[in-house]
């Protein structure tokens, strides 16, 4: 469909495409010095992969550029968020990554501890010994509060005047002189720079825009939820995770638990479901670990986690594509990394200095950018 010139337009500085978390920081960031529009395809902000995430923040997940990320994100990131234990496992054979891993909350500073299986076992009571050959407490991860994220962001968005508009599916984009015309939601809109945010959908946008793809490949991941142990209290038990493959285990209110077998099945830019020999992995995974028995799921979803090749997120403007940025490839990472990559993104959106904390924790935008990746 082409963009229909005559149309009555809506101009804006900065268009955004995307209201899940990638796209909302950003947006809240730059409407204070900007006319922001932000076009969500759904009907509410975060549908896709940022309304399906458990969104635990802890040093366990990532590469090192992940990590400093999320080290520089924690300060905020508490103001939604209950601080909770997350207890790393490992198994005889991984005491060499459990190791690793100690180094890394090390170097963070992390109020941690290294535990025997006792210890572990006496937070996490259901574990099974074989399960457990040593174990890492981190006292400072974050369990977060993504609906209230979203709605502070989508908030302090339209307090510095910016716009939200859902329901709004991209359905054409054209080059407009020096910058961007989209159509979408029935609405044309016109803007100098066009941010892609579109999460899975992100390589689909950039086709759409003329633009050479990052090769993003959107993986599945399942979260089923099941009653715990009738009578039992589980609200103190910490985020359980396996160091190598394996799963993670956390409570969900007073009776309830949350499991993921942690799979990354590759897929198409779609609005994911869970397939029943995922959930069926994942229940096993849980009764492998743990005493505990799956006698019915109460509840399963899924949701598409974006990489890049490199796993790097991919934020900058498009080398041969003047006014079009990427804001992509959070990988499974948005929210507990937004803070810091949504101030990247704002810098690299605007010609602005990279910022300065950052600079200091060692990233630049050369390891986000995506001429990288040859876009």
């Amino acid at each position: 469909m082409a963009v229909n010139a005559r149309a009555a337009m809506r101009q804006a500085d900065v268009v955004v495409i995307g209201g899940g978390i990638a796209g909302l920081s950003l947006a809240a960031r730059l409407a204070g010095d900007s006319r922001v529009t932000v076009l969500e395809a759904e009907s509410a902000v975060g549908y896709h992969a940022s309304g399906r995430s458990v969104a635990f923040a802890h040093y366990g997940l990532g590469n090192d550029p992940v990590r400093r990320l999320t080290a520089l994100s924690m300060a905020e990131l508490a103001e939604h968020a209950v601080v909770h234990p997350a207890l790393h496992i490992a198994r005889e054979e991984e005491l060499a990554a459990l190791g690793a891993l100690e180094e890394v909350h090390r170097a963070f500073g992390c109020d941690f501890s290294r535990v025997g299986p006792a210890e572990a076992r006496a937070l996490m009571p259901v574990l099974r010994p074989e399960a457990c050959a040593a174990a890492l407490v981190d006292h400072g991860s974050l369990k977060l509060d993504t609906n209230a994220m979203l709605q502070a962001l989508a908030a302090r968005l339209k307090a510095a005047g910016g716009r939200l508009v859902t329901g709004a599916r991209v359905e054409a984009i054209a080059r407009d002189g020096a910058g961007w015309r989209i159509a979408a939601g029935g609405e044309t809109h016109a803007a100098a720079i066009l941010v892609n945010a579109a999460g899975a959908w992100a390589d689909v946008i950039a086709r759409m825009a003329g633009v050479r793809p990052i090769g993003l490949e959107p993986r599945r991941r399942t979260v089923i939820s099941f009653a715990a142990p009738e009578g039992e209290d589980v609200r103190g038990w910490p985020f359980t995770k396996t160091v190598g493959a394996g799963l993670y285990l956390l409570p969900e209110g007073r009776g309830q638990l949350l499991a993921s077998s942690m799979d990354q099945t590759p897929s198409e830019p779609c609005d994911a479901a869970a397939e029943e020999l995922d959930i069926a992995i994942a229940a096993d995974r849980v009764e492998q670990a743990t005493t505990l028995q799956l006698r019915r799921i109460a509840h399963s979803w899924a949701g598409l986690r974006s990489f890049a090749p490199d796993e790097l997120p991919v934020i900058g403007p498009a080398s041969e594509a003047p006014g079009f940025v990427w804001c992509a490839g959070q990988g499974g990472a948005g929210f507990q990394t937004a803070p810091a990559l949504s101030a990247i993104a704002a810098a690299a959106t605007l010609g602005l200095p990279f910022p300065e904390d950052a600079a200091a924790a060692g990233l630049d935008f050369a390891m986000f950018a995506p001429a990288r990746l040859g876009a």
